[in-house]
């Protein structure tokens, strides 16, 4: 059940620049957890991010308690999206302009367990099917194994969730991300799984 005192507020295209700042601090403090062990800057994700003000079709889905951003969602046109994104859909033979790209989706841990995890996929896939040209919704996750040294005892992965979503992993569509794990300086490689739902 969604607590009533929680504030929700969703920007599109340029407008989303104006919660740039919040959503870099939200996105390192989250990310910072297995799996993704992000070490990540406020700098590099506010360049990161000016994708979704430079999209016309973009859209963040936003979670305030109060004045306190504890929880994010994004989706933009995959023709919008970074180059290490879009290239497995061209060297697979997909229709670009026909698939929409799901970012993260962020809350922080006290705010779990509240169905707003339902949400933000709701807000998502109603956004990107209000465009006809789109047939495909996709996002991916990191891939770090079953035996990673810092997977936590009770770690439980959203793969559950997303399957009984509509979602399912695609195998054809291989990525490579790299960013900093925790407590490094320098980037290396991470797999990546794409999952893919038509529409």
């Amino acid at each position: 059940m969604i607590n009533e005192a929680l504030r929700f507020v969703k920007k599109t295209g340029a407008d989303t620049a104006a919660i740039f700042d919040d959503l870099a601090r939200l996105r390192i403090a989250v990310f910072r957890d297995y799996p993704y062990l992000y070490e990540g800057s406020v700098a590099y994700e506010k360049e990161y991010l000016k994708i979704y003000s430079a999209s016309e079709k973009s859209f963040i889905f936003l979670v305030y308690q109060e004045e306190v951003l504890v929880g994010a969602t994004t989706c933009i046109p995959l023709s919008d999206e970074s180059p290490e994104v879009v290239e497995p859909f061209r060297l697979n033979g997909w229709d670009i302009d026909s698939v929409f790209y799901f970012g993260e989706s962020i809350l922080l841990p006290e705010f779990r367990g509240l169905g707003i995890g339902n949400r933000f996929f709701d807000e998502r896939e109603t956004f990107a099917g209000s465009f006809e040209a789109i047939r495909t919704l996709c996002f991916c996750s990191v891939d770090r194994g079953e035996n990673h040294p810092m997977k936590p005892e009770n770690y439980r992965s959203n793969e559950a969730f997303w399957l009984k979503r509509g979602y399912r992993p695609e195998p054809s569509l291989q990525a490579t991300f790299s960013w900093p794990d925790t407590g490094e300086t320098a980037s290396s490689d991470k797999p990546m799984i794409f999952w893919i739902k038509n529409i």
